[in-house]
């Protein structure tokens, strides 16, 4: 596969063309210019470019020369030094040609001078395979939901490749497609993706990349990949959080039910107070009256007792004990403080709470309980009702006393 311009030495040479019998001429020109130079790898080769004017009166230069490439200025002598390290390195390209230019001026005539353009390129009878090189290797293990995040890299021979192709072991999904070299794979298993009858809850996934270059050569890379069967957190974080919503919703409902009930009770113990109150200050009137010098205001003494006797089947009457209501009031009190203290004994710990579905499981259960167990209570809020006012009612100070357990 040698392929020489003319005017090229051979690989390794170092001959220089020489041309005789030159004739001036009134125009500068470049009497053996080569528009194209082809030349192996890991050799040196010169060419001598001539002009038809005195040499020794003219300056030669390159302009974007690729690396291992020069020229002696006085005379034009052009030496290409294509070391295979340059190719190896990058430095340098096979089959890739490079635009050098050239130009000779005069040293005492700014003007008279010549720009022009010659190509080189380079090539191998040594074929360098490329290789794929994903950026990781071996066997990765990921859990449902983690993104899988790699480059496939080329090491580049003599041929790079010019096409990726892509296959899975496992259809997947929501994939970056990598088409050429050091492009990025990105997926995300889901969390369906490990099916029930997978032994162990994994599931294996080869990653194939398949490069080719111009002439059909071909190189595969492996990357194997085992899925883990995991939660799906972001699922059971919202199910947590409704549960949680739930228990706030159902609590705020029991303390206006609570409300209601505990302002019936203090309204019954009011009025009874003031049946109380009159019985007894109608028996002290009568006592006071009996020892007074009056025979009438004696004999009104002694029925006044009598009355306050008969107000106490009135009282119970009129306003029967709300002991019912009491117990019921102190019931849904106690259920309350008891979700309440649930809900802050079951908060979520850091980003990813591993005890997430415990303890959803749990808040659930306790709601179920409480709702089955006072059933009978009516759980409706008005719409002027206030959250605040809610809270602020069933935890002051009158209410905590009042309900508080006291020693026997």
């Amino acid at each position: 596969m040698l392929c020489m311009m003319i005017g090229i030495a051979l690989p390794g040479s170092s001959q220089v063309d020489t041309v005789q019998g030159l004739h001036a001429d009134s125009s500068l020109r470049i009497i053996n210019f080569n528009p194209n130079f082809i030349q192996h790898v890991d050799s040196v080769n010169v060419y001598q470019f001539r002009i038809n004017q005195d040499p020794t009166q003219y300056y030669w230069y390159l302009k974007n020369p690729p690396v291992g490439l020069t020229i002696n200025k006085d005379n034009g002598l052009v030496t290409f030094k294509a070391a295979k390290n340059y190719f190896l390195s990058g430095k340098l390209k096979y089959d890739n040609s490079y635009a050098v230019g050239l130009g000779v001026q005069s040293l005492g005539h700014a003007a008279d001078k010549i720009d022009t353009t010659f190509t080189i390129s380079f090539y191998n009878t040594e074929i360098i395979p490329s290789t794929l090189k994903p950026s990781i290797s071996g066997t990765l293990t990921v859990d449902e939901g983690e993104s899988v995040s790699f480059r496939v890299q080329c090491e580049t021979g003599s041929f790079p490749f010019e096409t990726i192709l892509f296959s899975s072991t496992v259809p997947i999904e929501d994939y970056t497609l990598v088409k050429q070299c050091n492009d990025e794979f990105r997926w995300t298993p889901g969390y369906d993706f490990v099916k029930d009858n997978d032994p162990n809850k994994e599931r294996t996934v080869i990653l194939n990349f398949v490069g080719t270059t111009r002439y059909q050569a071909k190189d595969t890379a492996a990357v194997r990949i085992i899925v883990r069967n995991t939660l799906n957190y972001p699922k059971a974080k919202e199910e947590f959080e409704l549960v949680n919503q739930n228990l706030r919703t159902y609590i705020l409902q029991l303390k206006y039910a609570f409300l209601q009930l505990d302002k019936k009770v203090k309204k019954t113990k009011s009025y009874r107070t003031g049946f109380d109150l009159t019985s007894a200050g109608t028996a002290l009137t009568g006592t006071i009256l009996n020892t007074s010098a009056s025979e009438s205001a004696q004999k009104t003494g002694k029925i006044l007792p009598s009355v306050g006797v008969s107000l106490v089947p009135i009282k119970e009457a009129t306003v029967p004990s709300k002991t019912v209501e009491q117990n019921q009031a102190a019931q849904i009190r106690s259920a309350i403080k008891r979700l309440e203290y649930l809900m802050n004994e079951n908060v979520l710990v850091g980003e990813k709470d591993n005890d997430i579905v415990q303890k959803t499981t749990l808040l659930k259960g306790e709601l179920k309980q409480a709702q089955v167990q006072l059933i009978d209570v009516p759980v409706d809020i008005p719409p002027d009702m206030k959250p605040e006012d809610l809270n602020n009612y069933f935890n002051s100070p009158k209410v905590n006393k009042k309900y508080r357990l006291k020693k026997g």
